[in-house]
Formats: structure tokens, C-alpha cells, sequence
């Protein structure tokens, strides 16, 4: 199957007072037609402003993409003019934001707010995009769709906006969806109704996803594979299977052990990763989780690991990724 979207080596820095933050130091991946990909790591990772990068929404000031590639369909995403990227952006890539109450514009309906994206990017007169518009709410789930497009965000639940944004994501038949934390803010029982209707029209009309999250849970459910991201930096991928069976890095590993298992026979004493994450201004010259690390070496904290194939499909950026589950179990004996 051929490569939808291609991330290479990149690169998007802030250039601040206090210095050069490297929110997204050099990170390469590849994502296939209809492939969910989940990408994860604690908040400041670099996360959403990859995301932000793909999209060209970056604010330059004080942001920039400083390095890398992003081939979307053969091309190069950073090297596209502002009116190409405009014709890509809601239309063959949709984003679906962390917070939908300030995404959408508050002083136009729900009905413009859909219609305007068809009448752009799919020439659609305004009765058709309307009737589309009504389509696309009942296709989310929002009962009395026709009427509800003359309501305003505040009118709707959180829960509802955000199927909002899922249908204004759809609106185009893009190939690629972003949805970054789109769960958030909501409760457990609509985070896992959100999420299962994205996976059933994912799978209904073809599109390839990329789920940003926190929740490994989501990803243990819902991706086909996953990237795992720290200081900026990815730091181990492979099939969600394997990440979950056979983490091959040692942060992989302390994010699952702080995760409790509803499978556990025992009880089971929850491990913190202690300390915080690293200044991206003034990144560690090694490893840069050898700080936190229980497994760190002194070759750890003076050189900084590449990614590296440990199996099939599965990288992973640790000196010591060939011995860590015999660690591990030494560590928790």
C-alpha cells in the first residue's frame, strides 16, 4: 500500500528571549491510505506543534519550520504557496482541534460554519451545501439536524460541538484527518462514543487518521501503529501490538506502568516517572530521558541514541533497547 503523508527529519523551532525552543527537533515517520497512526507523550513533547506543522499553522512569529519535509500525495507540503496550502487545508487535510468551543466562531451558526467549507472547496450553491450540511450532522449522531443549523456553538454540548468538528472535518471526503486530543474535554462516556464514531466513518469513507493523545488506552483500541514522542523528538515506533507487548524504550515502558490495567490479578503499585521533562531550550547532550531514566548509563547521558530497527517495523532510540525487558524485570523483582 502506498505512503499517504511522509514526515522527514522535520524540524519546527520558536525563537524566543529566553532562546531557540526546539518543540519538534528532526522527526521522520510514514503513514499509509487508511492507516490509523496514533502519536503520544506527555504534554510539551512536541505533539500538537508537529501537527500544526503538517497543517502550515504554525504562528511565525515566534514559530518556524526550520528543516524536513512533508510529502502529502507526492508533494512537499512546505514548499507549497499560502493559496495551494489553502486548497490542501480543510479539504484533502482535516484537522480536528482539542477544544471545539474555541475552534468555532461563535458569532456565525453551525449551519455557515459547514456550509462555507463546501462552498469553497466543493463549489456548492448554498442550498446544496446546506442540505450537505444537514446530511453531515446526521451522519455525526445530532438528532433534528436540519433545525439545528440555525443554532450557535453555545447551544450545543460539548460532546455535540465536537461532533461539529468531526462533521465539518468530513464535509470535504478528505484523505487525512488530525485529530489532536479530540476527546479532551469531555466525559468517558462521550470520549469513547466521539472516538467510535471517528474509527466507523474513518473506516466508511477511506481516510487515514492521526490520533494525538495522552490516552494509551485510545491508542491500545483504536491505531494501527504508534509513535512515541519525547522532548520533541521520537523515541519509538511500531504496531500498537508491539508496543504494548514489547515496549523497546525505557519511556515507552514507564508510561505503561503508569497506567493501571484493568487485566491485573494483583494489586499493583503504580510507577511515577520521576522528575520533569527537559528544557527544550537547553536539551541534555545525551539521551535526553537520562535524567529520568532507571536504566541511564554514563554512554546514555554523553551520547544521544538514533532510532534504530529492533525488529520488524519496530524502532526504537535506546542504547540499551536489546536487554530492557530483562531490566525491567530485574527492576520490579
Amino acid at each position: 500500500m502506498a505512503n499517504l503523508l511522509e514526515v522527514k527529519d522535520l524540524a519546527t523551532h520558536f525563537f524566543t528571549q529566553d532562546g531557540v525552543v526546539k518543540a519538534v527537533d528532526g522527526i521522520t515517520y510514514d503513514l499509509e491510505e487508511g492507516e490509523v497512526l496514533g502519536v503520544v507523550g506527555e504534554s510539551g513533547c512536541g505533539k500538537s506543534v508537529h501537527a500544526l506543522s503538517i497543517m502550515r499553522l504554525v504562528a511565525n512569529p515566534p514559530g518556524r519550520t526550520v528543516g524536513g519535509e512533508i510529502i502529502f500525495e507526492g508533494e512537499d507540503l512546505l514548499k507549497m504557496d499560502d493559496s495551494e496550502m489553502r486548497h490542501i487545508r480543510g479539504n484533502r487535510i482535516a484537522m480536528v482541534f482539542q477544544e471545539p468551543m474555541t475552534s468555532l466562531n461563535p458569532v456565525l451558526t453551525i449551519g455557515r460554519q459547514l456550509t462555507e467549507t463546501l462552498e469553497l472547496h466543493q463549489n456548492m450553491a448554498r442550498p446544496e451545501a446546506r442540505a450537505r450540511a444537514a446530511e453531515l450532522l446526521g451522519t455525526v449522531g445530532i438528532p433534528d439536524a436540519e433545525r439545528r443549523l440555525a443554532d450557535y456553538p453555545h447551544q450545543f454540548s460539548g460532546g455535540m460541538r465536537q461532533r461539529v468538528m468531526i462533521a465539518m472535518a468530513l464535509s470535504c471526503n478528505p484523505r487525512l484527518i488530525i485529530a489532536d486530543e479530540p476527546t479532551t474535554a469531555l466525559d468517558v462516556t462521550i470520549q469513547a462514543q466521539i472516538l467510535e464514531l471517528m474509527r466507523d466513518l474513518a473506516v466508511e469513507f477511506g481516510t487515514a487518521m492521526v490520533i494525538i493523545t495522552h490516552n494509551l488506552g485510545v491508542v491500545a483500541r483504536y491505531a494501527h501503529r504508534v509513535v512515541v514522542m519525547y522532548a520533541g523528538r521520537i523515541v519509538e515506533t511500531g504496531s500498537a501490538n508491539d508496543i504494548y507487548k514489547n515496549p523497546r524504550h525505557p519511556y515507552t515502558l514507564a508510561l505503561l506502568n503508569s497506567v493501571p490495567r484493568l487485566d491485573a490479578t494483583e494489586r499493583v503499585r503504580l510507577d511515577a516517572i520521576e522528575g520533569l521533562p527537559p528544557d527544550l531550550v537547553d536539551l541534555p547532550p545525551g539521551c535526553s530521558f537520562a535524567p529520568r531514566c532507571k536504566f541511564a548509563t554514563e554512554k546514555c547521558i554523553q551520547e544521544a541514541p538514533v532510532l534504530v530497527e529492533t525488529d520488524t517495523n519496530h524502532t526504537s532510540a535506546c542504547w540499551r533497547h536489546h536487554e530492557l525487558t530483562e531490566l525491567a524485570q530485574a527492576a520490579s523483582s
